[in-house]
């Protein structure tokens, strides 16, 4: 007869978890040759070169979504706060601070370029096409991916996300800001950052302390 138990053994056993995927990120010399000014990505006029190094500051300062990009209006804008009010996913909102160069840059662009891009239309939007019209998903992934050829690299706006929140940790940041500034709901979104960071102190510190290469001699 055969034995049987009553409860099940493997009730509480936890099932193997998948690995998650590290996001790509920029080094900091490559971000500073993204965000290096010049001509806009089709070779248009300077307006429009303007309008995207202002777009390129604040994706890289904010950490923002694409989508939230091209949906800033005015009022959300508060430079002289140093802040950008974002709706994120499921119309949620957050206050986001924007860094010096960010704001120099958004100045510029809506005292300069703006205007000259409206061309006496109207629109609640920041960012603007010609005439006035909003900007695409596609558009700022194209005006993000020129800019990135520079640097060598073949960057989205998704990886301007990500390259922020690594830079941030990496000095410092507690992830309890980072959460907040990304609008992650859950902090454990926010952690995989830690392990990014992790990866490349290791890498720091394998080429640059004098004893991480050094190997013992064979005995006898």
């Amino acid at each position: 007869m055969d034995r049987r138990i009553e409860h099940d053994p493997t009730l509480n056993i936890e099932s193997p978890r998948q690995w998650k995927v590290l996001p790509k990120s920029l080094a900091r010399a490559e971000v500073e040759a993204l965000l290096r000014p010049g001509a806009s990505s089709a070779g248009n006029p300077q307006a429009l070169a303007v309008r995207d190094h202002a777009i390129l500051e604040t994706l890289y300062a904010g950490a923002l979504r694409v989508s939230e990009v091209a949906g800033v209006r005015l009022e959300d804008l508060k430079l002289e706060l140093g802040y950008v009010l974002v709706r994120g996913k499921g119309d949620k909102e957050r206050i986001v601070p924007l860094g010096r160069s960010a704001q120099e840059a958004l100045q510029c662009y809506l005292a300069e370029a703006r205007p000259f891009l409206l061309a006496g239309k109207l629109s609640r939007l920041v960012f603007v096409g010609r005439g006035g019209r909003p900007l695409t998903r596609q558009r700022l992934w194209q005006l993000v991916r020129a800019a990135s050829a520079r640097a060598g690299r073949n960057a989205s706006p998704h990886m301007l996300r990500h390259t922020c929140a690594t830079h941030m940790v990496e000095n410092g940041a507690d992830l309890r800001t980072v959460q907040t500034i990304l609008g992650h709901a859950d902090i454990s979104t926010t952690q995989v950052y830690t392990h990014v960071a992790l990866d490349r102190l290791k890498n720091v510190y394998r080429q640059h302390h004098p004893r991480a290469k050094v190997r013992k001699a064979s005995e006898g």
